[in-house]
């Protein structure tokens, strides 16, 4: 029971962190407000209710589960870290395979880093609480399974600024690549539907990533998916709207 209470408090607080309330969670189950508020207050979750309840804001019951975990771990950098990692592309390089499960002998093989070198950088990571670094040069990344960059932050900046484009220039027509571009005319409930897909598609590429990393890091590579969804009208159709029918998405103000 206890642990039953566990798992729905941390449900509750994802949700808080998502920014929905039990109006909108009723909502979408077609509930009373107060029968949701009842849910959470005697905990009486089934399976079934649960899962319904996390898929709001893509997540998995496990997900919760892991939450639970005794184990210190951070979801997030302070921006003052993360601004480190990007001042230094040998520190960020070392702290991406870190995360990613390299071994050290792997870094050294791959990349031209010295021993002296690896080791200062895996001992900065050790001060920010990325990883632990264990005797024999051993690697433990200490982040959550759900662990994000800020948003707007220095990493994100980063990306928009060096990998983006570097990502983006591809004609994604090579195995293992795949781009698909649609383009329709939503309503905002249909858009909102489609937000939560893509962070169940995001939480599943997650899943894949967590399993894989038990395999041989010869037997893994490096996979970047890129899925965005906006309300947007191309520049050059944009161009010939008449003023007096600008449309503004609602909760959006006008365009700057």
């Amino acid at each position: 029971m206890a642990q039953t209470a566990a798992i729905v408090d941390a449900l509750k607080a994802a949700l808080k962190a998502h920014g929905l309330t039990y109006q909108q969670v009723a909502r979408e189950l077609e509930l009373s407000e107060a029968s949701v508020k009842r849910l959470f207050a005697e905990r009486q979750f089934s399976l079934k209710r649960l899962d319904q309840v996390c898929a709001l804001i893509g997540l998995e019951i496990t997900d919760l589960v892991r939450q639970l975990e005794p184990e210190i771990r951070i979801d997030q950098l302070k921006l003052t870290q993360e601004q480190e990692l990007v001042s230094d592309m040998a520190l960020l390089l070392v702290a991406f395979c870190a995360l990613n499960r390299w071994r050290f002998h792997e870094m050294l093989d791959t990349y031209a880093l010295s021993d002296h070198a690896l080791i200062s950088h895996l001992t900065r990571l050790d001060r920010m609480g990325l990883i632990e670094l264990l005797p024999g040069n051993r690697i433990k990344p200490l982040v959550t399974y759900d662990f994000q960059w800020h948003k707007n932050g220095p990493i994100q900046r980063f990306f928009e600024s060096q990998v983006q484009g570097d990502f983006l220039e591809c004609r994604f027509d090579r195995p293992g690549e795949l781009r698909l571009f649609v383009n329709g005319m939503l309503s905002p409930r249909s858009n909102e539907v489609m937000h939560q897909k893509l962070r169940r598609l995001a939480l599943d590429f997650r899943h894949c990533h967590q399993e894989d990393l038990a395999l041989p890091l010869e037997q893994r590579f490096g996979i970047s998916m890129i899925v965005a969804v906006r309300p947007w009208e191309i520049a050059v159709f944009r161009r010939f709207r008449r003023a007096e029918k600008a449309k503004v998405y609602p909760g959006q103000g006008p365009p700057a």
